[in-house]
């Protein structure tokens, strides 16, 4: 291999890395802005779950829940991955909120087309459509009451 290829292969990376940049800067700022709704429900105290759902063809992984976990600590969240197969073991996480931004935002448009906030004064949903335009809607509350999970809940 020629030094020349070794920059080919470094300007091919680079234009790939700049095509995927536009691909994700049509839905990243919409999906920044429901994050600040996720935020602003866990400092006021409304948030009850987060769901991402609607799954990109028919992969293992079935859902992504989010459920508050209050401790002495503070506010943390039990991350948990459910999958279709009974073979494969759901796995639990006990993270920050901070921490589990990056686990949610990795599945997005990868494995997962929305992600539902609910909360108790209304469910916010973010959407990514087939040509990759983010939106977010609004509703009505499915909960009324924060319950807090544990590790092992369904």
């Amino acid at each position: 291999m020629y030094a020349t290829d070794k920059i080919y292969v470094v300007l091919l990376r680079l234009i790939n890395l700049d095509v995927i940049l536009v691909v994700f800067m049509q839905y990243t700022d919409v999906f920044i802005e429901f994050w600040e709704q996720v935020k602003q429900s866990v400092e006021e105290e409304r948030f009850a779950k987060l769901t991402m759902a609607k799954t990109i063809g028919k992969p293992n992984l079935k859902n992504i829940f989010v459920r508050p976990v209050y401790s002495d600590n503070g506010f943390m969240v039990l991350l948990k991955l459910r999958y279709r197969s009974r073979d494969t073991e759901d796995i639990e996480q006990k993270l920050t909120l901070e921490e589990a931004f990056p686990i949610i935002q990795k599945h997005l448009k990868t494995s997962f087309f929305s992600v539902l906030l609910f909360t108790t004064t209304k469910d916010v949903t973010f959407k990514i459509n087939k040509k990759g335009a983010g939106s977010i809607t609004e509703g009505l509350p499915t909960f009324t009451n924060i319950t807090q999970a544990e590790m092992g809940d369904n």
